[in-house]
């Protein structure tokens, strides 16, 4: 499973504050970045999560 930022998100963080292991904010940016290529296993649940609780629909999930 992989996981993309669009250019849709907002920078509210969500996502980094449910799934640090995954997602990070970049100041640069302005916006979260996923800071891996393929999800762990572990971190998939929440992940999905961070995509449903998006208010910005800014997270893909590609299976």
């Amino acid at each position: 499973m992989k996981a993309v930022i669009t250019s849709q998100c907002m920078g509210d963080r969500n996502c980094n504050d449910l799934c640090p292991q995954v997602f990070e904010y970049d100041e640069n940016e302005l916006k979260s970045i996923v800071k891996v290529d393929e999800i762990p296993e572990q971190y998939e649940e929440i992940v999905r999560r961070a995509a449903q609780e998006c208010g910005a629909d800014a997270i893909e999930i590609i299976e």
